[in-house]
């Protein structure tokens, strides 16, 4: 069992299970009303130390500079959450719920001269390391990032149809007609055939169309990529801080004289 001279070595010290892990570190110790022995001790737990659970300290041991008791971690991290008021008292009740949860025989450790317990009315929760005096506690905010999905990006390729526009030369044949009298120079060609006759002479004419064809270029590629931007944020949070007021002593610890 822990004496009162041990105290100031367990408060804001670890606590280990009976495996030696750690569950957190000692908060309160609580003392009997009746016999001034600690009995309970309350272990910080949970993310940064934001619950409080309360152990059995009766059957504890200090070994170097932690806290070892009897019972496990998850135990010890699921123990009832109890009421204390705000004398920093732990009613009989509340701690008859503790005695159940750790499965310790409530008759038996009220009857038990050596338990500490015997004709208890209750017990009573320090923070110092001794009965003069006091441990100021302040909260403190941690802040930290997490990483979750914002949206998602996606490339989509569709097709449309645009009206474009050319103007491109195109060329056609006409026919005119040439006359040319008779002549010494074509006077023989011109006489090869009969003197009097009907005859037809064909002509074909050409012209250009314009042809429209398509034909699939590559243009471009296009792709997604991700990076890392980096922006400051402000986040707003709130601690409480323990303060210790005297009475009857001024700032340096004297007695104050009354008049």
């Amino acid at each position: 069992m822990i004496t009162r001279e041990q105290i100031a070595t367990v408060l804001d010290h670890p606590v280990h299970d009976a495996r030696g892990d750690k569950i957190g570190d000692a908060r309160h110790v609580f003392f009997d009303d009746v016999t001034g022995e600690p009995e309970w001790v309350s272990v910080k737990t949970g993310l940064f130390g934001t619950s409080e659970s309360f152990v059995p300290i009766h059957d504890a041991a200090l070994v170097e500079d932690h806290l070892e008791v009897p019972y496990a971690k998850d135990q010890i991290k699921d123990a009832p959450n109890v009421d204390i008021d705000a004398g920093g008292h732990l009613s009989e009740q509340e701690e008859q719920r503790l005695y159940q949860y750790y499965g310790i025989d409530w008759d038996a450790a009220w009857q038990d001269p050596h338990s500490g317990t015997g004709q208890m009315p209750g017990t009573t929760g320090t923070t110092g390391a001794a009965d003069d005096a006091m441990t100021r506690s302040e909260e403190e905010m941690h802040v930290g990032v997490e990483r979750r999905e914002a949206g998602r990006a996606r490339l989509r390729k569709y097709v449309v149809t645009e009206e474009q526009q050319y103007t491109v030369p195109v060329r056609h044949e006409e026919v005119r007609v040439e006359r040319e009298p008779i002549t010494d120079t074509n006077r023989d060609s011109a006489l090869t055939g009969p003197d009097i006759t009907e005859a037809e002479h064909d002509v074909t004419l050409y012209e250009e169309q314009p042809v429209v064809e398509t034909r699939a270029v590559p243009k471009e590629r296009v792709s997604l990529t991700t990076e890392e931007v980096t922006e400051e944020e402000t986040v707003t949070g709130e601690v409480r801080k323990e303060r210790i007021d005297t009475e009857g002593t001024d700032e340096q610890g004297d007695q104050r004289r009354r008049h």
